[in-house]
């Protein structure tokens, strides 16, 4: 392990969940500095994404995973300042951004090193704290899972939330047609300012008709939804012939009057995933394919994550009530008290690179 463990601090601040409720059950506590195990780094952090799934555990309907921390927070970018045994990809003093289990509202987080990676080039801390859990989550959905290909068509349901904008640009970018369902005319113009070729108001028009009539009646070859419900159904009639639906939310709960004949008929795929369980070995192929092929497009700027607000880490209750609110356009995030810190050290790194 690096003695540089010994010159930290033995507490940070962190967000608990007090109890299931609203938002105001986040509060700032206390907790024991992680140490780093065996291939794990620890990390001092700048900023963390909130996501849909930190509202879930703060309900009380979606506990992390057995040996994950209570600690909310899924995603992160700050700098490596301890190691443990056979680290092999990082040093202290490393920049990372990485996908964890649990631990991310927190001033300082551990992760294993394969489930870490390198800030890309051009992006800042906070950017880069916005790309774990949404790019993993839609590479393994929508291109793994949902074998997504140039030319094909996808409909993106919640194309402006922070999953939706990422698998909006990651489609452009790989040469699909990408539609999206978003509920109002702003989220509209929003979400093709990103690059979708066709939005949907959902509460004015129907999806089904409309994906047929932007698609010349053939239907979306990949749909990616996070609703589930009664769009179980219309997502199978608004499927094209050997279509692949993405399950990876249930917004809506159990789906109800499912015709499974179209799922026969049109010779359809319905699958889904969640991230969060996978084991290190799993997140860390997904993190392989996302440095080899998705990192050289941020680093060139052909894509960027969307921020839209970010608060003070002690603010996170306020972060989740603009999440529940869904007036964001991409994603809500958290900065800690050692940001502005960070953010000069990295920019003066970077600075250093390509001097």
């Amino acid at each position: 392990m690096s003695a540089h463990l010994d010159a930290l601090p033995d507490t940070m601040h962190a967000i608990d969940i007090r109890e299931p409720g609203g938002p105001e059950v986040l509060v700032a506590a206390s907790h024991p500095l992680p140490v780093p195990g065996a291939g794990e780094i620890l990390v001092q952090v700048a900023a963390a994404g909130v996501n849909r799934p930190d509202v879930f555990q703060r309900l009380g309907s979606y506990p992390p995973p057995a040996g994950a921390s209570p600690i909310p927070g899924l995603e992160f970018a700050g700098q490596v300042v301890a190691v443990g045994a056979d680290v092999t990809c990082y040093r202290v003093g490393d920049f990372v951004c990485a996908l964890v289990a649990g631990g991310g509202y927190a001033e300082y987080c551990v992760v294993h090193e394969r489930n870490a990676l390198p800030v890309p080039t051009g992006l800042s801390l906070l950017e880069a704290a916005a790309l774990p859990e949404t790019f993993f989550t839609v590479w393994t959905n929508l291109f793994q899972r949902g074998q997504l290909k140039a030319g094909e068509s996808v409909l993106i349901h919640g194309g402006t939330s922070g999953i939706g904008t990422v698998a909006t640009m990651l489609a452009k970018a790989f040469g699909a047609q990408v539609i999206v369902t978003v509920g109002s005319a702003e989220k509209c113009a929003a979400a093709q300012a990103l690059g979708a070729d066709a939005a949907i108001n959902y509460r004015e028009q129907d999806f089904v008709a409309e994906t047929k009539r932007i698609t010349g009646g053939r239907g979306a070859d990949v749909i990616v939804d996070l609703i589930a419900g009664d769009y179980v159904a219309r997502n199978y009639a608004a499927a094209a012939m050997d279509g692949r639906i993405v399950q990876i939310g249930i917004q809506q709960g159990v789906a109800r009057e499912i015709n499974f004949g179209l799922l026969l008929v049109k010779r359809l795929t319905h699958t889904g995933s969640t991230l969060r369980a996978r084991s290190v070995a799993d997140k860390a192929s997904i993190a392989a394919e996302l440095e080899a092929q998705v990192w050289p497009l941020l680093a060139a700027g052909k894509i960027r994550p969307q921020i839209f607000r970010s608060f003070a880490l002690q603010e996170a209750a306020a972060a989740h009530a603009l999440m529940e609110s869904s007036a964001h356009v991409g994603k809500i995030m958290l900065q800690t008290g050692a940001y502005t810190a960070l953010a000069q050290q990295h920019e003066s790194a970077a600075r250093a690179a390509q001097n």
